[in-house]
């Protein structure tokens, strides 16, 4: 490979120089955002008992790390909600493929799919603890509720957006529907796969919380319904800091896999330019 030229060496330093930037203003916004907290709530300008400050959440934070209890909370949570995303990336693609194999049945469900991602999905949670019962299988499928018919949707409309030519190519080639999918729509999906799980992810959490709202006696969302029933709104803001760190996590991990992605599908592609070069 080329060394990059003087001009490409002095935009990519601009472009870092760039991102350093926004990182450091990113981190001196939060850094303010905690000091004008902190600092309203000892100088009395906010009610410390309803709107905490942050130390108060950083020691309801260790009081619980000392006897082990927050992490339980944030695993079961964590659990329950990497088990509901991979179970709606399974049944979507799975929902999807049978959609493309069959254009009878795409437009016979799909209205049925459309109504069901419209549907508030906090109204589904107290039906599914009275069907499913309070228990971990009832969470798990409150957070598939919240992604999987929007997913479906979204991964079906992406295959009928991979390129025809190729599917045509493989038709005159002698090949059959199930070599057009293998060779092309799957692997022509990718990119709207990797999208796709970024969104479920988020939605994921959310429905997981949802059902530890109304049927859970473990999990962060059992603590934010506790902490304000029983007006201890540390716990609740504590909660709520953990929850947007775990979304925080898990998006930048499916972040560096589509960067990885990214990257291995440029290599071959600037193989092939340089040797035609």
């Amino acid at each position: 490979m080329p060394e990059p030229s003087a001009a490409q060496r002095r935009f990519l330093k601009k472009r870092q120089q760039k991102m350093r930037t926004v990182t450091l203003v990113r981190i001196l916004i939060f850094l303010a955002f905690l000091l004008l907290w902190e600092a309203s709530a000892r100088l009395n300008l906010i009610d410390a008992f309803i709107f905490s400050s942050p130390t108060r959440v950083a020691e309801a934070f260790l009081s619980m790390a000392a006897d082990g209890s927050i992490f339980r909370h944030t695993g079961i949570s964590l659990l329950e909600t990497l088990i509901s995303f991979f179970l709606v990336f399974a049944v979507s693609i799975l929902i999807s493929v049978l959609l493309w194999m069959s254009r009878s049945l795409s437009r016979i469900l799909e209205p049925y799919l459309v109504v069901l991602n419209s549907l508030p999905k906090s109204a589904l949670a107290p039906l599914l603890i009275v069907w499913l019962g309070a228990n971990m299988r009832t969470i798990i499928v409150a957070g598939m509720s919240v992604a999987v018919f929007g997913s479906i949707l979204t991964i079906y409309t992406g295959f009928q957006e991979v390129d025809p030519e190729k599917a045509k190519l493989i038709y005159t080639l002698g090949g059959r529907k199930k070599d057009v999918l293998s060779k092309v729509i799957l692997p022509g999906s990718v990119p709207v796969f990797l999208n796709t799980m970024k969104v479920n992810i988020g939605l994921c959490l959310v429905g997981v919380i949802i059902g530890e709202f109304i049927g859970s006696r473990e999990g962060l969302g059992y603590l934010i319904i506790y902490g304000s029933q029983v007006f201890q709104l540390d716990l609740v803001l504590m909660s709520i800091v953990i929850l947007c760190i775990l979304a925080m996590c898990l998006y930048q991990c499916l972040n560096m896999a589509e960067r990885l992605y990214l990257k291995k599908s440029q290599l071959p592609e600037q193989a092939s330019a340089h040797k035609n070069v």
